[in-house]
Order: structure tokens, then C-alpha cells, then sequence
């Protein structure tokens, strides 16, 4: 079965927290794209090393660069916090 992308959007990616948590992760981005860290297309992640779902922040500090596989490929519980 195709995948629903209007009702999947309706049902959580359009929620306002969603879009919240969606800018902070887009201003951590470009923040080290200004720095010089990361290109567009350089397959690297922007992570951040305290979970904005836990508390962190998008300072400085808080963020590091690394693999898109390393970012992305620890297991994650219901409410996508690491495990």
C-alpha cells in the first residue's frame, strides 16, 4: 500500500510542535553551515550531543558534525528519544 503523505502530514508533521522542533533542528543546520562545518549535500548531520527532546539546546556547545549513518542509526523509543 502507497504511503499516505496528506494524512501523514495532517496527523503529525503539520502539529505545531512538530514545526517547532522542525526550525530548531533547520537553525542548528544552517548554524554550522555558517561556520563552515557542513555543506548541502555533504551527507553529514548536524547532531546535537543533548537531545532537544531531553532538554538540550542549540548552542554552540551542543551541537556536533557527524555521519548521517552515525546520527541516524541508533534505536529510538515511542517518543523519539534515544534508548
Amino acid at each position: 500500500m502507497p504511503r499516505n503523505y496528506k494524512s501523514e502530514y495532517a496527523n503529525y508533521h503539520g502539529k505545531s510542535e512538530q514545526k517547532k522542533k522542525r526550525a530548531k533542528r533547520n537553525s542548528a543546520r544552517r548554524q554550522m553551515e555558517k561556520a563552515g562545518k557542513v555543506r548541502k549535500g555533504d551527507g553529514k548531520d548536524v547532531d546535537h550531543k543533548k537531545p532537544l527532546a531531553k532538554g538540550g539546546s542549540n548552542n554552540r556547545s551542543n551541537l556536533q558534525v557527524t555521519s548521517r549513518k552515525k546520527n541516524r542509526s541508533f534505536k529510538r523509543t515511542r517518543n523519539a528519544r534515544m534508548a
